[in-house]
C-alpha cells in the first residue's frame, strides 16, 4: 500500500474529521444555527482521503459544490471551515465564501464551485502552469457523476490530452444528479468507457473502501507526475445525506440508504480490514475518534462567537489591483 502506520492513523483520522464534521454540520443546520444552501459529503469519505493522501505540498485540488470533505483531506483547517460555514471573519474565505465556495489557495485547495463541472477547465489551467514551470505537480477535479453530462467537463479532458498536461479528473459516482437517478440521466451503461474516449487511462475503484480508492489514485496520479499526460479515477459510492440538507429523498429505494450506512460505510470497511495492511489497534483508532470529536466541539464553540464581517469588510478581497503587486 505504501502507507506506514502513522500513515494509516492519519487517513483513518481525515475520514472521521469529515464525518464528524458533516454529522454536526447537519444538527447545526437542523437547529437553525447555519443558514445557506449545504451539501454533505458523508459516506463518501475515502474518496477525498485515498485521492488526496498521494498529494504533495504543490499539488492543487478544485472542488464542487459538495466540497468539505475534499477540502478538510486536502488539509483546510477544520476551524477555519466551520467559521466558514457561521459566516464568520475567522472563516478561511473571512464568512464571504460560506459552504459552496470554501478555498484556501495557500494549502492547494483552488476553491469549491457551485457550477457542475465548473471545476475541471480550472484544473487543466492549474496542470498546464505546473507544466509550463517544468514541475511534476498534479492538479485535481473532483466531479460527480452529473458532471459528465456536461460540456465544460469534456471540453476539458479533450484539452488536458491535446496539451498533455498532469490533470486527474476524479468522478464520484453517487447514483444521483440532485434528485435523478443515474439510470435516468445518462445515455449509456459504462462511464469509464465513456471518459476513457478521450484518450487517457481511467482507473476504478470501490468508493466504500480506502485501499481501493487509495490504489486507483496512486496509479492515475503517478501516470500523470510521470509526464505521461492526463487521468482518471472512478469512483462509486452513494451519499448517506440528500443532495441538500432538507432534501426529502423521495426518489431513495425503499431500504437503500439503510443498506448505504449499513453496508457500504467506508470508515467500518477501514476498522475491518485495515490490520490486512498495518499493525493498528482499535484502540487507536477509538482514541482518534474521541480526539475528532473534541475537535468538532471546539470549531463549533468558536465558530459561534466569532466576529462576523462589517460593511466596512464589503468591498475587501473582492478585487486585485495588479498596479499594487496584486497576484
Amino acid at each position: 500500500m505504501g502507507l506506514d502506520k502513522d500513515g494509516l492513523l492519519r487517513a483513518y483520522r481525515q475520514m472521521k474529521t469529515i464525518r464528524e464534521f458533516e454529522e454536526r454540520t447537519f444538527t447545526e443546520i437542523m437547529n437553525g444555527q447555519i443558514a445557506g444552501f449545504t451539501h454533505l459529503y458523508t459516506g463518501q469519505e475515502a474518496n477525498a482521503v485515498g485521492v488526496c493522501e498521494h498529494l504533495s505540498g504543490n499539488d492543487t485540488i478544485i472542488s464542487t459544490h459538495r466540497g468539505h470533505g475534499h477540502c478538510i483531506a486536502r488539509g483546510a483547517d477544520v476551524k477555519g471551515m466551520m467559521a466558514e460555514l457561521w459566516g464568520a471573519a475567522s472563516g478561511l474565505c473571512k464568512g464571504k465564501g460560506g459552504s459552496m465556495h470554501i478555498a484556501d489557495v495557500d494549502n492547494g485547495i483552488l476553491g469549491a464551485n457551485g457550477i457542475v463541472a465548473g471545476g475541471p477547465p480550472i484544473s487543466v489551467g492549474a496542470a498546464l502552469a505546473a507544466k509550463i514551470r517544468g514541475r511534476d505537480n498534479v492538479s485535481v477535479s473532483f466531479s460527480g457523476d452529473g458532471s459528465v453530462n456536461q460540456g465544460t467537463c469534456f471540453e476539458a479532458m479533450n484539452l488536458a490530452v491535446v496539451l498533455k498536461v498532469p490533470a486527474i479528473f476524479v468522478i464520484e459516482n453517487n447514483y444521483y444528479s440532485e434528485h435523478t437517478s443515474i439510470n435516468y440521466a445518462v445515455g449509456c451503461d459504462d462511464l469509464k468507457a465513456r471518459t476513457e474516449g478521450f484518450g487517457f487511462p481511467v482507473f476504478v475503484a470501490d468508493g466504500a473502501d480506502f485501499f481501493d480508492v487509495y490504489r486507483a489514485a496512486g496509479e492515475a496520479i503517478g501516470h500523470a507526475r510521470a509526464g505521461n499526460g492526463p487521468a482518471g479515477i472512478f469512483c462509486e459510492q452513494g451519499r448517506f445525506q440528500g443532495h441538500f440538507v432538507g432534501d426529502p429523498q423521495g426518489y431513495r429505494g425503499e431500504g437503500e440508504l439503510d443498506n448505504l450506512r449499513g453496508e457500504r460505510d467506508c470508515l467500518q470497511h477501514f476498522r475491518a480490514r485495515v490490520g490486512e495492511y498495518g499493525d493498528v489497534s482499535a484502540e487507536e483508532l477509538d482514541t482518534i475518534d474521541a480526539e475528532v470529536l473534541s475537535l468538532i466541539d471546539e470549531a463549533v464553540a468558536e465558530a459561534r462567537t466569532a466576529p462576523r464581517p462589517t460593511a466596512a469588510d464589503l468591498d475587501s478581497d473582492v478585487y486585485i489591483n495588479y498596479a499594487q503587486g496584486g497576484a
